[in-house]
């Protein structure tokens, strides 16, 4: 376990360069309800940092974390993509797969684990964007042991440039 989370910091610090080099980012925080649909509730936190440079189509890359106050940790890569449904709304969906540690929380199988997540944002005048969203965090089998779990969260989104200066 130990291993797993090293290489997830690991990850995250290689990743760290990667706003400066995307342009105009955005950075999230979020807190939300984990476990929502079960009995291990407990409250989530998260960071994200999300590409405005398209990997290909309109799908870009996002990098990120997840602590619970139980002590799961979970840090994450993946890909997004924004629909915009009108100026001021947007959905977005998004895949990713990372590192989980439940400290001492929901063991959910496998330190490998997947999430797919949906969200409905505002977008405000000057540039930010405040969602909720839904996500679901599954091992998609890898183990026996495949509870998931399911995350009610409200993310707060801002142009990186407000954090860099930029």
């Amino acid at each position: 376990m130990k291993t797993a989370l090293l290489l997830a910091t690991a990850a995250l610090i290689y990743f760290a360069p990667l706003p400066a080099q995307a342009g105009d980012g955005m950075l999230g925080v979020g807190v939300g309800y984990y476990d929502v649909f079960d009995e291990d509730e407990a409250a989530d936190f998260r960071v994200e940092y999300r590409a405005a440079t398209p990997c290909f189509w309109e799908v870009k890359p996002f990098v990120g974390g997840h602590v619970t106050t139980d002590g799961a940790v979970y840090a994450l890569g993946g890909f997004y993509g924004d629909l915009n449904l009108s100026p001021e709304w947007t959905l977005t969906p998004s895949l990713g797969a990372g590192l989980y540690s439940d400290g001492g929380g929901k063991d959910l199988g496998h330190v490998v684990e997947f999430r797919s997540q949906l969200e409905l944002g505002y977008n405000f005048d000057n540039g930010s964007r405040l969602s909720g969203g839904l996500a679901h965090i599954s091992n998609a089998s890898l183990d026996d042991r495949n509870p998931g779990t399911e995350i009610l969260s409200l993310n707060y989104y801002f142009p990186l440039s407000w954090v860099s200066g930029n």
